[in-house]
């Protein structure tokens, strides 16, 4: 079998399902009697296999095998799965160890705390039902069940392959001849795994005779480009080329090549693209590290012009490969039919986790918008939309099409003793995003005690947009509301993203002081109140914000109006629970930052390292050097300490009453 699928050119798909001392067996004899690489991703492979730790799988991008064993006895990490099965090349068999089948959607999977919030692992019984499905119904997908003989699925009759002989295909040629020709601009190509694009990239280097550089996620991304170039591109990470490109002029180098383009922070790819006359940029069009399909309406929509280029034929396997299809059918990979246009109103309706994945066709639809809308989103957020707890859909439909996504999450609900540990610095549950940070970074200790939903993700279809579906998805969440306190999101702040949140009700309560590295934006966190104790938060969480923008905004290079009593500079009562939450507890500077400011100026004391740092603007590093500490850490210590002596100064009896609370394990 393994002979005629190497003819063939596919690679194939065989499930051991039982016991798991069981599969062991049976993948370790099958792999003593097929010659191959046989990396072994899982805990504890036997003797003479190459262990693999599913977090290490992307260490073989670009990269080729012959054969694996995937063991998802315990745990299914799906990217690590979708990344192994890309690294196979022709005539390779995958082995997927997995529980018994009727009793594995009872199962935890361990995997499940990386992407549930749940301190313990669940069951996944939307997602294993689903990828049973998938695998049921391929033809080619071989089950072997612990108590069943094993019965390979028999091939259907393919014509025999071309192996790759080094040379260009057609399509290949096509594209190469283009980009030699090419004179200046930014080019885009999207392909699926193991259509040649890396090879590509490589081939155009060895072709050109300009001096030509190349980077990626990391340098093994960039392998294959590297060896079809002969050695002829240097590699650069992608902050050090950035730092590099600001000191020094590389306008005489020809091309900049970018491999996997999409799992590199937009805003750095921004700037580096603008450096070099002539810009590749490589990227997978549907993935474990992304979907190259909303990388294109992202961040190419944000580029002066680029020229999208694509691939279509394999390259490491024939056209029909088993695998590949079982792999993008069970993750939604494929591309959903193109909407077209009708005069049919839209409808809307809120769903629930069940009924979603109860309807495969709806849930491929909604899954797709979602992932041309948001490049980032990858096999993790699938797997968090079918079994997380406490998820919430809206959904905008014209006829079967889904023409607008809302994904919500719930969050708060914590105990007062919970809460105020959040605050205090001493401890970060799993989940609550906006709530927690609220109590940690915002000063609202009571937030997560709040019942709330975070507004995770919203699409709405391109050719629709700017009609108000995504305002009709949010107004109907929050009429449908049922004993919730206030609706929240976290977003990395544009001007246009926040007029659009704002004018959904939603009021800004807390800007981070440090951008993020997937988007290169500020964290900024809004909240739509809904109740009585909602709105009182909604007026104490901004209140805090804007006593606090004329010091946070020196942090922030935004252009923003907070209007509020930013000209208070009082110590109120909120201040000394912040400063004794900061000098007593943990609580960050960055926290606790207005409260700081306003209580140098309430003291008549020198406190030179909280006054050099935070009135004469000195980097921690100067202030490390200038009182001799060992570094960042004891400089807080030290930072904290001054607080200390400043609130006794100011009113000793008030410090002590609020250091025992900040001290405290349970609220009185």
């Amino acid at each position: 079998m393994q002979q005629l699928m190497q003819q063939q050119g596919i690679r194939r798909l065989l499930v051991l399902s039982g016991e798991p001392q069981w599969c062991r067996q049976q993948a370790q004899q099958l792999a003593a009697s097929l010659a191959g690489d046989w990396p072994w991703v899982g805990e504890n492979p036997p003797a003479g296999l190459q262990p693999l730790a599913s977090g290490a799988v992307r260490t073989l991008l670009g990269q080729e095998r012959l054969h694996a064993v995937f063991d998802a006895t315990t745990a299914l990490d799906v990217e690590a799965l979708a990344a192994l099965a890309g690294t196979l090349r022709a005539g390779s068999w995958l082995l997927l160890l997995t529980p018994p089948w009727r009793q594995w959607h009872q199962q935890p999977d361990a995997d499940s705390l990386r992407w549930s919030d749940c301190p313990q692992p669940i069951t996944t019984p939307h997602f294993i039902h689903h990828l049973q499905r998938h695998l049921a119904a391929d033809s080619e997908v071989t089950l072997w069940r612990q108590d069943e003989s094993l019965e390979l699925a028999a091939l259907p009759e393919r014509p025999p392959w071309q192996v790759p002989d080094g040379r260009p295909t057609a399509e290949q040629q096509r594209l190469l001849e283009q980009l030699l020709n090419a004179s200046a601009g930014v080019w885009v190509l999207t392909a699926a795994r193991g259509r040649g694009k890396s090879t590509l990239a490589g081939m155009l280097v060895a072709n050109t005779t300009l001096t030509c550089w190349i980077t990626g996620p990391s340098r093994a991304a960039t392998d294959v480009a590297g060896e079809w170039a002969q050695g002829r591109a240097q590699f650069w990470a992608p902050d050090t080329l950035l730092a590099h490109c600001r000191e020094h002029d590389v306008s005489g180098v020809g091309w900049l090549l970018v491999d996997e383009a999409a799992a590199i922070p937009g805003p750095l790819l921004q700037q580096l693209v603008s450096y070099f006359p002539r810009v590749l940029l490589t990227t997978t069009v549907q993935g474990y590290e992304g979907t190259g399909r909303g990388f294109l309406l992202k961040f190419c929509a944000g580029l002066p012009s680029f020229r999208p280029l694509g691939l279509r034929q394999p390259m490491r396997w024939a056209e029909g490969d088993a695998l590949e299809r079982v792999i993008d059918n069970a993750l939604l990979f494929n591309e959903q039919p193109a909407w077209r246009a009708t005069d049919q109103a839209v409808r809307f309706s809120l769903v629930e986790q069940s009924a979603l994945c109860a309807d495969p066709q709806r849930l491929a639809r909604f899954y797709a918008l979602l992932s041309s809308a948001h490049y980032r989103t990858s096999p993790l957020d699938l797997r968090r939309l079918m079994d997380a707890p406490g998820m919430h859909f809206g959904l905008a439909q014209v006829e079967e099409d889904v023409v607008g996504a809302l994904w919500l999450v719930d969050e708060g609900g914590l105990s007062a003793e919970l809460a105020h540990e959040v605050w205090a610095g001493r401890r970060r549950p799993r989940g609550n995003l906006v709530a927690q940070s609220l109590a940690a970074h915002g000063g609202q200790w009571w937030a997560p005690t709040l019942r709330s939903r975070r507004i995770t993700r919203i699409a709405v279809l391109p050719a629709l947009r700017q009609q108000g579906i995504a305002r009709r998805l949010i107004a109907q969440q929050r009429q449908q509301a049922q004993g919730l306190d206030f609706l929240s999101v976290s977003f990395g702040y544009t001007e246009p993203l926040w007029r659009f949140w704002q004018s959904c009700g939603f009021e800004l309560v807390r800007i981070g002081s440090k951008t993020e590295a997937s988007s290169g934006c500020y964290t900024a966190m809004a909240i739509l109140a809904l109740s009585e104790q909602g709105e009182a938060l909604r007026y104490a969480a901004h209140k805090h914000l804007a006593r606090d923008w004329r010091w946070l905004q020196q942090r922030v290079a935004l252009q923003l109006e907070i209007t509020g009593d930013d000209g208070d500079t009082q110590l109120s009562e909120d201040d000394w629970r912040e400063l004794a939450g900061f000098s007593f507890a943990h609580r960050p500077l960055e926290a606790s930052l207005g409260a700081l400011q306003r209580l140098l100026l309430a003291s008549g004391l020198p406190l030179p390292a909280l006054r050099g740092h935070l009135q004469q603007q000195r980097t921690t590093a100067e202030c490390v050097t200038q009182f001799g500490l060992s570094g960042q850490k004891a400089l807080l210590r030290h930072w904290r300490l001054e607080a200390a002596q400043a609130l006794e100064q100011v009113d000793a009896q008030h410090c002590l009453r609020w250091r025992n609370w900040a001290q405290s394990q349970l609220l009185q």
